[in-house]
């Protein structure tokens, strides 16, 4: 083999080998940073990783949020429609955050089936539903064979 063509070789060889390695670590370290989400179907069904950072989603309960009177705790309700999840959260919950409107959790799920929130994002006006808890209650009332109204702030089902 000539000697220019046997560098040019070892040179395209180095490329693709260093190339792959740079790939292969850009992929693992984002599969640990991938978030998720999950409707509260899913959360309920145990079909969730358990103790790892995920996103969920839904409407929550009217009437299922409690303060703690000493503490910045805070426990409620999500709903798809289908199914509820308990959520626990310790912090300053978002102004717009109320009851029987669409919120967005990033947090952990225990084996008690307890969501423990790090963060807690509510909608940003009166029309808004993020679309990934609207095509989650979508989905879930398609499967269940009930009709679902647009709005989140009251869930009402036409069978």
């Amino acid at each position: 083999m000539h000697p220019v063509r046997k560098q040019r070789l070892f040179l395209i060889g180095f490329v693709l080998v260093f190339s792959s390695l740079a790939i292969g670590l850009i992929v693992f370290s984002l599969r640990e940073n991938l978030n998720l989400f999950y409707p509260p179907q899913q959360l309920v069904s145990g079909s969730v990783p358990l103790d790892r950072d995920i996103r969920a989603g839904g409407c929550v309960v009217p009437g299922s949020v409690s303060r703690d009177q000493t503490s910045l705790k805070v426990l409620f309700r999500i709903t798809d429609g289908v199914a509820e999840v308990g959520v626990s959260y310790q912090g300053i919950l978002p102004d717009l955050f109320a009851e029987g409107e669409a919120v967005v959790i990033n947090g952990q799920l225990h084996s008690d089936g307890i969501f423990e929130a790090k963060e807690v994002l509510a909608k940003h006006d009166e029309n808004y539903m993020p679309p990934e808890v609207a095509e989650a209650i979508a989905e879930e009332s398609q499967q269940q064979g009930v009709e679902h109204q647009k709005t989140c702030g009251v869930i009402s089902y036409d069978s």
